[in-house]
């Protein structure tokens, strides 16, 4: 069953405007209320209420950068990291001592891709206040963009060790854990920040990962079952619930699973090929094609697809467009050994040795120990007649493979 668990990371890093100190100026308390978000209910009134505070010109350089760090806050809410950062801009050009501007223009730039622009302004921030737990989370959001999980880790200890219950610091250090393979400490990380902040759903999600990965299948479903209570529309655990189900063999519940993440994400390749792959085992080849189909439709290079239509196609004994799918698979990935084996098999079956002994070559040269390729080859051999080389690459094959009998 193709898994494709790719943990997904937490991303809510950024000090928010409601954070911001009202100071006493030329504007009224409201206008600053409203800049910080204060008793107003939507961010589109928070900017609204930092702008008219940025064109009144009445405010001292310092009270101008809390308000457009403010503004840039609430645009980085929005996902408008343009305007966040040149705001971010705006505000450490006025107040050059601005360490929240910096480690919040750091993490805008982390959402925009630019990871080593997020690194340097959040040492800017770190070098300007040492103490603050944001600053070291933001860094570490950025390092683990940047896939460097060992400095992301060191980063959250500091935080953490700042802000014990810093629940998004111990759910991202769970997130660099897990990324490294190290389960037991993503999940005991996952495990506080649950205690401190029950209600956010991808830490369930992502703890549910973890446990997919560890083989406690009982364990994920319940995180993803929590998850989906906490969001309903939460398409990625109904497809990781389905994926646990489909280990389970539980097919029917996978299907269910997989239908639901489909009506919320319908561009959703992989749910197409893993509710395929239940219909295939279930002994539904027509619709499980049909599933394939769809996601070739959606993502035309996806190789994992293409190579069970295949199977499907193997299945029914349509040979042709089994050969036509392996093609493809092959083209995509030269290294897919399991598509050159089929493709191998189909051949033989056919008759064509020659070339079902040529895939079978390719595949033993990218794994010398597959017993398969050896026993299909040594078979495709000793139907060509060469009886010698056959009868040596089926004892082979025995040997990797004590379970082969003749």
């Amino acid at each position: 069953m193709p898994q494709n668990l790719a943990l997904r990371r937490l991303g809510a890093g950024v000090l928010l405007a409601a954070c911001l100190a009202v100071p006493v100026g030329a504007q009224s308390p409201t206008e600053w209320d409203r800049c910080a978000g204060k008793d107003i209910g939507t961010i589109d009134q928070m900017i609204d209420g930092c702008s008219m505070i940025i064109q009144s010109g009445t405010e001292p350089a310092e009270r101008l950068a809390l308000a457009f760090v403010a503004r840039a806050s609430a645009y980085m809410t929005k996902g408008d990291y343009d305007r966040a950062i040149h705001d971010y801009d705006q505000a450490v050009a006025l107040d050059p001592t601005n360490s929240l501007a910096f480690s919040n223009r750091g993490f805008a730039y982390a959402g925009k891709g630019n990871v080593d622009r997020a690194i340097e302004d959040s040492d800017k921030a770190i070098k300007l206040n040492p103490e603050s737990a944001m600053g070291l989370y933001n860094r570490g959001f950025a390092y683990a963009a940047k896939g460097d999980f060992d400095r992301a880790i060191q980063d959250y200890d500091r935080a953490i060790g700042l802000n014990s219950d810093f629940a998004q610091a111990l759910a991202n250090r769970g997130f660099a854990h897990a990324a490294r393979g190290d389960f037991d400490r993503a999940i005991q990380d996952y495990d506080v920040a649950i205690r401190i902040s029950p209600d956010v759903p991808v830490v369930f999600y992502n703890r549910g990962v973890a446990y997919g990965r560890q083989g406690k299948l009982d364990s994920a479903i319940e995180d993803y079952n929590q998850a989906i209570q906490l969001n309903r529309n939460y398409s990625w655990a109904y497809y990781r619930r389905a994926q646990a189900y489909a280990n389970k063999r539980e097919f029917a519940r996978a299907i269910r699973d997989y239908d639901e993440t489909i009506r919320l994400d319908p561009g959703n390749a992989k749910a197409f090929n893993d509710r395929g792959f239940a219909y295939a085992s279930k002994g539904d080849l027509d619709r499980a094609i049909g599933d394939y189909s769809q996601a070739v439709r959606i993502d035309p290079n996806y190789a994992n697809a293409l190579y069970n239509r295949g199977s499907a196609y193997v299945e029914q004994r349509r040979f042709d467009r089994a050969i036509q799918d392996y093609n493809e698979v092959v083209k995509l990935d030269p290294n897919f050994g399991q598509a050159l084996v089929n493709r191998g098999f189909v051949y033989a079956t056919r008759g064509d040795y020659e070339l079902a002994i040529q895939d079978f070559d390719r595949a033993i040269a990218l794994n010398p120990a597959s017993a398969q390729a050896l026993l299909n080859r040594g078979i495709a051999k000793l139907r060509k007649g060469d009886f010698m080389s056959g009868r040596a690459d089926i004892a082979q094959a025995k040997l990797l493979d004590p379970g082969i009998h003749d």
